[in-house]
């Protein structure tokens, strides 16, 4: 499946109007908090995370899926799949290794200006690990958590060009350690809902 995020996001949602976990729309606006359901397509496969009540609400509607009309494209959903678990979203004092499976959206119109007056690189990786502290914070604050401990990070990454509803944006891929759990495909930064930021733990024989 070659079909951007935006297009499952949009059919799920036009399918079920009545949850707006699906797509974020109320009657007086937008949901502006962090998403409890989240679409991706990695590797050519889609498929939705849900978190506290959108665990729910996919759940509810997994029966209802008979196939994807994704554009001018039409997927027959012949077999799914759901894995249901507790997680830990947590600060720890050991610290944990992650990859971006999906491009990190971390620039707004405000901090892109900012990243690219800098020259140094030194300073722009120490402005990164900053924003994704923040969308740690972010993601913890939408989903009611308190965090009371110092977020450390340290990253590796890389510029590469993205585009969000048909405009250019940089777009970071690589690897980040934080004292922080995150759960498998869950999304950090802007546009999580469309896929973006996706990170997954990566296991070090060392590790624990």
């Amino acid at each position: 499946m070659k079909e951007p995020v935006a297009k499952l996001r949009g059919f799920i949602g036009n399918q079920f109007p009545d949850y707006s976990l699906l797509h974020h729309h109320v009657e007086d606006g937008y949901l502006c908090t962090y998403p409890k359901v989240q679409y991706k397509i990695i590797e050519g496969t889609p498929f939705m995370v849900g978190i506290d009540e959108g665990a729910k609400v996919l759940k509810e509607i997994s029966g209802g899926i008979k196939q994807l009309e994704l554009g001018n494209s039409v997927y027959k959903v012949s077999s799914k799949q759901i894995n249901e678990r507790e997680a830990e979203v947590v600060p720890q004092r050991v610290m944990y290794n992650y990859r971006f499976l999906t491009p990190w959206f971390a620039l707004n119109q405000k901090n892109y200006s900012k990243f690219m007056e800098m020259k140094d690189w030194r300073e722009k990786k120490l402005f990164l690990n900053n924003i994704l502290i923040g969308n740690l914070l972010s993601m913890c604050k939408g989903l009611g958590i308190i965090v009371n401990t110092r977020l450390n990070v340290h990253s590796h990454l890389n510029e590469e060009k993205i585009e969000f509803k048909n405009i250019p944006f940089i777009g970071f891929s690589g690897e980040f350690t934080v004292n922080f759990r995150i759960p498998d495909f869950f999304g950090i930064g802007k546009n999580v809902s469309h896929g973006f930021g996706t990170v997954k733990e990566i296991k070090l024989n060392s590790q624990r």
